[in-house]
């Protein structure tokens, strides 16, 4: 249980995130990154040399990748202090938050800033020499696509693991359309009165379209409209399976920054004096293979035993949900309502660009809770190679 690490009130953004092979599609997502936060800190009058460490949360290689962490400092602003970068999948963002206030409250630094960016379009196509291959063959994997589709160690897609657990969970094709809607009715209430929520921690950003023209991304991009009647009219993606196209996340492009401080910094940085964020506790399991979705489940109570409370003390739970079955295997085990978490967005509908997926779903549960008076947050998601992990933090 962490004591010592809080995240300063508005100290924090999201950017859009754009359909795949969208908007951004040819942005090297390291700059864009680096580039946003640099426009952002100046927003905010913030020096970005104020940062003593920066964890850069990546999956999908960009150009100078090797340098990712110090060459976005740099182009943050920051251009003497170390990084490193982190790679976990879709817990990429979560991690780096833990590690971070790891930092914090060993003592090695006052503040950290974390920074996931991921573009999920126009993923790189990698080849290796095989040596034993006649004629000098290549070895060769398409990043992204390659991925989805199989895991050397489960030895299949992950589309095939939310089959699984939906199978032995008893999960309906009923049960899978019926939270798909509700999922896309709550994205909808973030866009209520000129997107008021999602105005409260989205940043837009500049996107170069030529030397002389740049354009405002400012709002999500590729959401696809949901009704029962057209959710019900879809086939199952793999035969007897109970999920559609509609009833799973789409890969997306797209970034977000947290501030990792001591307590008295957080106050400093705070836009609000009044609102404390604390850092409460993390959680993590790996499940028996091909069972990804079921893994959430023990990382959310890890999380919530470190912090010493039960899932009725949590007040806003938002998670990583890449198939319906996610949610749905979550709320039973838990005893909970599917229908009643998750509120004002998730992956499963505002997209995944992994790295940056679940930074954006802990702000997003950040400002729930602000909304409603403060209290604990729960944050729990799936992660490729049957994983998850867990955040609990507390607004007072």
């Amino acid at each position: 249980m962490f004591t010592k690490a809080f995240i300063p009130d508005g100290g924090y953004f999201s950017s859009p995130f754009a359909r795949w092979q969208g908007t951004l599609a040819n942005e090297n997502a390291i700059v864009l990154a680096a580039t946003t936060a640099k426009r952002w800190l100046a927003d905010k009058k913030l020096d970005a040399g104020m940062f003593e460490y920066l964890f850069f949360g990546f999956t999908i290689p960009q150009h100078y990748g090797f340098y990712a962490s110090p060459w976005a400092a740099a182009m943050m602003g920051a251009d003497r202090i170390p990084g490193c970068i982190i790679s976990q999948a879709c817990s990429t963002s979560t991690t780096c938050i833990y590690q971070a206030a790891m930092g914090v409250e060993q003592g090695e630094y006052q503040k950290a800033f974390t920074l996931m960016a991921d573009r999920c379009s126009n993923g790189p196509h990698l080849v290796w020499p095989n040596p034993n291959g006649p004629g000098g063959q290549v070895e060769s994997e398409n990043w992204l696509m390659d991925n989805f589709g199989y895991d050397p160690w489960a030895k299949n897609a992950m589309i095939e693991t939310a089959e699984n657990v939906a199978k032995e969970a008893g999960v309906t094709r009923e049960e899978c359309d019926e939270l798909a809607l509700r999922r896309y009715e709550q994205y909808t209430d973030a866009l209520a009165d000129d997107r008021a929520f999602q105005q409260r921690y989205m940043f837009p950003l500049e996107v170069r379209i030529s030397k002389k023209k740049s354009i405002m991304f400012a709002e999500d991009e590729g959401i696809m409209p949901s009704t029962a009647d057209g959710l019900a009219s879809l086939k199952p993606v793999l035969s007897g399976g109970v999920h559609t196209f509609g009833a799973q996340t789409h890969p997306a492009d797209g970034n977000c920054g947290l501030m990792v401080t001591d307590q008295e910094t957080a106050r400093e940085l705070s836009s609000d004096k009044n609102v404390q964020i604390q850092v409460i506790s993390y959680g993590f399991s790996r499940e028996k293979k091909g069972y990804m979705a079921a893994a959430v489940v023990p990382a959310a109570e890890r999380a919530l035993a470190k912090a010493g409370i039960t899932i009725q003390d949590v007040k806003a739970l938002k998670t990583h949900n890449p198939f319906a079955v996610n949610d749905l295997y979550l709320a039973k085990q838990l005893g909970i309502d599917a229908l009643k978490f998750n509120n004002y967005g998730s992956s499963l509908i505002f997209g995944h660009p992994q790295g940056p997926t679940a930074g954006r779903c802990i702000i997003e549960m950040i400002e729930e809770l602000k909304l409603n008076g403060g209290g604990y947050g729960l944050f729990a998601g799936c992660a490729a190679g049957d994983t998850a992990a867990a955040l609990v933090l507390k607004v007072d």
